[in-house]
Order: C-alpha cells, then structure tokens, then sequence
C-alpha cells in the first residue's frame, strides 16, 4: 500500500512500459473535460440570449397596448370631427337612409338573364 502511494505520487503510472494506455485515458479525460467546458458556455449564452429576448417583447408587447390605446383615441368621433373642423367639414345633422334590396327583385333580375 506504501509502495503503491508513493508510486502514484512520483507518476511512475506515466513512464512505464504500459504508459501510452495511461495517457490515451488521460488525453480521452481532457477531451471530454473541454468538450464540457464549452458546452456549458454555449448553454450560458443561450440563456442569456433568452432573458434579452424576453425583456424585449416585454417592452415591445407594452409599446404595442401604447399605441393601440392612442389608436383608440384617434378614431373616436369626437376627436375626428374636431380635427376636421378646422377644416370645415361638419357632421351632418341628416341621419343616414339605408337602402335595403328586397329579394324578389333579385329572383326576378336573374330570372330576366335566363329567359
């Protein structure tokens, strides 16, 4: 056990005739150890990349309610008969007719195109 201790201390695992099987595991170990490092930085990146994209349809999902909101505003009829005001153009003090087809002028209108 002495022996065996003092041996790993000093690296005699590295010089021995079997040495190359030792430092094909060792260089296997550092590969995966780099591999890991730079997975673990592309996953940091990525979730940064998520908090900005978060904080940025936060802001642009309260830009949109702003506009929408002052949109509303603008299309009152209040608002658009006062701007058009200083323009001189009026609402009219007629209500509107509506004009209403009835359905057997139309039976009879295409009627008249088959004959």
């Amino acid at each position: 056990m002495k022996g065996g201790v003092f041996n790993l201390l000093k690296a005699r695992f590295l010089v021995n005739e079997d040495a190359i099987k030792n430092w094909r595991f060792i260089l296997f170990i550092v590969v995966l150890a780099i591999i890991m490092i730079a997975n673990s930085h592309q996953y940091d990146q990525k979730i940064f990349k998520i908090a900005d994209l978060t904080n940025e349809v936060k802001e642009l999902r309260s830009e949109f309610v702003d506009r929408r909101s002052e949109l509303m505003k603008l299309r009152m009829e209040s608002t658009v008969s006062e701007k058009m005001k200083s323009r001189g153009v009026v609402p009219s003090q007629v209500p509107p007719i509506k004009i209403k087809v009835k359905k057997t002028e139309e039976k009879s209108f295409f009627k008249r195109l088959w004959e």
